[in-house]
């Protein structure tokens, strides 16, 4: 084995006198249920991916250290259909074993804590599956009873733990080591879970927690403290109640590593190029070596510290960090992998039975591989699902008279999930894998009352998610990539144009950007101009509603129902009892037609599954690109090209 660790770096500071040992920290975050490399909603083997691929990985990176800590920074229990029938299977005061909590405990896991997810289907399954976990789970900011600070509270999990490890330093002698490590996630659960929450706990902000623990910590004897922080890496300054907060939370001194996640990005990488006090060449954050690796399964953070000092004063000498992508092309098989596919193997016999249930029909293909271009069927379907399902919940109360529209956005559409991640269903049989498919969470339905001015907003922040363009340029991009799709609503009962050679008025994050900007044109419902004080009730899921992720417009309207109905179930229901696909309506928008101006944009090259599609809407097909998009092309008006036929598609 390799006496110093690989590719370090110096943080600046000599090494002390006394022995030196090189720990190596592995981790995993946000896997979202992929154990095994099987996409569910397609059902389908696929090539890379899921647990039991990286726990390969990890074996390697173990095998390569003298010393290493393996973790897992949440978002572990929801994310597939696997997910959904472990909690449907799921009864109180019954033994329960779950599949990636077992799974974990045969990968050898020393800690973990929750993610915003794991909160999904109720505290009760939480607890009852973690029951089973043979590692500890930590949580700081979730409190069961808050006391006058953090350190005071009653948390729903131990705010951190010692791990006292027994390490060999580079002369091979043995030492005692107390690795301190504590769990942060962000405190907007109690929105977006406030069903499973509301009354039962509290959150805080993850900067305060931290700085208030750290000193416990210490004084509990940790030689080295670790954050596992499920929070995104943001150029954000610390302010209450940040949800990305990893950045401020590498300035709080007294951490020697943090493992981030959440948003599904990979660090390091040349994604936080520019950002300040960020190096991605070493993988610092404020001088503190950080990862952040990936989702799914797509990549093993390894941090490798060299710790110098001796007990009682071991120091960080020396440190590097990196995000180790599970290849698609592997060589073996580890005895890991074999025994976590083993373990799991029931559940996913169960699996498959499961999300092969039919369930419906569809007349036509339901796909998101044009969402930025136009409304697909997709959205459109869940669109007049919530619809069909608020407006029998709302008859016989006084919002039975407000006009009702309807909001959905695509969940799969491509980004950082890469050339395969977008739903499709084609004509024919609906099994629940497909429901699935078109709805990847367990939001539950709800409604909102907004007026005129509340729904302009809103549709001004989702139309964030397309870049301003510059009248008479060619092949500008068309996609932000800043601002992910399932915040992209279309909005049914309406109609609207979006003029992209407007600014975006709000940023990603909510704030108000450009005040003088205005991209939504002739919004009109039912041919008549809505004004600001017109008032009307909008379908949409629970997240929305919770007045999360600071959503212009949404976060202003009254919830008028709160059912207990998932959207999923509502999608089944809909298929079950109507014609549901026969007439999902035009699409209420459209891109402003703009002279001699042309975008360009990235879709799937499954679209090219049906001959002449692209063609009929005036799109054109150019190239695979080197991570497997289809580059296209789309005219907004001239070079002799006609504009976009933007019904085509619905009318075919």
């Amino acid at each position: 084995m390799s006496s110093e660790p690989p590719n370090i770096s110096a943080l600046g500071q000599s090494f002390p006198d006394g022995p030196k040992v090189n720990l190596r920290l592995l981790n995993v975050t946000d896997l979202h249920m992929e154990i095994r490399a099987y996409d569910y909603f397609a059902d389908t083997p696929t090539d890379h991916g899921g647990l039991a691929q990286a726990a390969t990985l990890i074996e390697d990176l173990r095998r390569e250290a003298e010393n290493s800590l393996t973790f897992d920074n949440g978002d572990f229990l929801q994310g597939t259909p696997m997910g959904d029938l472990m909690a449907e299977e799921w009864e109180p005061n019954r033994p329960v074993t779950h599949p990636m909590i077992d799974a974990l405990n045969t990968l050898g896991l020393d800690a973990a804590t929750v993610g915003n997810h794991e909160f999904n289907y109720g505290l009760s399954f939480l607890t009852s599956v973690l029951a089973h976990a043979t590692f500890p789970v930590v949580c700081a900011n979730i409190a069961t009873r808050s006391g006058p600070s953090p350190e005071q509270d009653e948390t729903l999990f131990p705010p951190f733990v010692i791990l006292d490890r027994t390490v060999r330093d580079t002369s091979m002698k043995t030492h005692d080591l107390k690795v301190g490590v504590i769990g942060l996630t962000p405190p907007q659960i109690i929105h977006w879970d406030r069903k499973h929450l509301e009354g039962r706990v509290v959150t805080r902000d993850i900067i305060a927690t931290a700085k208030a623990l750290i000193p416990a910590i210490r004084a509990a004897g940790a030689d080295i403290i670790e954050a596992l922080s499920h929070s995104g890496i943001e150029d954000v300054e610390d302010r209450p109640g940040l949800e990305n907060a990893s950045l401020p939370l590498a300035a709080t001194d007294g951490f020697d590593a943090i493992i981030t996640g959440h948003s599904h990005l990979v660090f390091p990488s040349g994604v936080f190029d520019g950002v300040p006090n960020i190096e991605p060449a070493t993988g610092l954050i404020h001088g503190k070596p950080a990862t952040m690796a990936g989702f799914g399964g797509s990549h093993v953070g390894v941090i490798d510290l060299t710790l110098a000092g001796g007990p009682g004063n071991w120091t960080v000498a020396k440190a590097k960090a990196e995000a180790r992508p599970v290849g698609h092309q592997r060589e073996r098989e580890s005895a890991t992998e074999r025994a976590i596919l083993a373990a799991t193997e029931s559940a996913h016999q169960r699996t498959l039975n499961y999300i092969r249930r039919p369930v419906g029909r569809t007349d036509r293909p339901l796909d998101s591989y044009l969402t930025v271009i136009q409304p697909s069927d997709a959205v459109l379907f869940v669109a007049a699902a919530q619809a069909w399902y608020v407006q029998r919940a709302l008859a016989e109360t006084e919002y039975a008279d407000l006009p009702l529209l309807s909001a959905a956005a695509p969940f799969k559409a491509g980004g950082r999930g890469g050339p395969e991640r977008y739903t499709h269903v084609a004509a024919g049989s609906v099994a629940i894998r497909n429901v699935a498919d078109l709805y990847g969470y367990p939001n539950l339905v709800r409604a909102v009352a907004v007026t005129g001015n509340d729904l302009r907003l809103w549709l001004e922040h989702a139309a964030g998610h397309l870049r301003q363009v510059t009248v008479g340029h060619h092949d500008q991009p068309l996609q932000n990539p800043a601002m992910p799709s399932y915040n992209f609503d279309t909005i049914t009962g309406i109609t609207y144009e979006i003029d992209l050679s407007q600014p975006a008025r709000f940023a990603p994050s909510g704030h108000l950007a450009a005040p003088d900007a205005w991209r939504i044109l002739n919004l009109r419902h039912n041919g008549v101009p809505v004004t600001p004080d017109m008032r009307f009730v909008v379908a949409t899921n629970d997240y929305r509603a919770s007045r999360s992720g600071s959503f212009s417009g949404a976060d202003t309207g009254e919830t008028v129902l709160s059912p207990p109905d998932t959207t999923r179930d509502v999608l089944v229901r809909f298929l079950q009892e109507t014609d549901a696909t026969r007439d999902l309506g035009a699409p209420p928008w459209q891109l402003r037609h703009l002279p001699d101006t042309s975008v360009r944009f990235q879709t799937g090259p499954g679209v090219l599954a049906t001959p002449g599609r692209l063609e009929a809407l005036g799109i054109e097909a150019l190239s695979l690109n080197d991570r497997g998009f289809l580059d296209c092309r789309a005219w907004l008006w001239g070079r002799g090209q006609r504009p976009l036929q933007f019904k085509a598609e619905l009318s075919s």
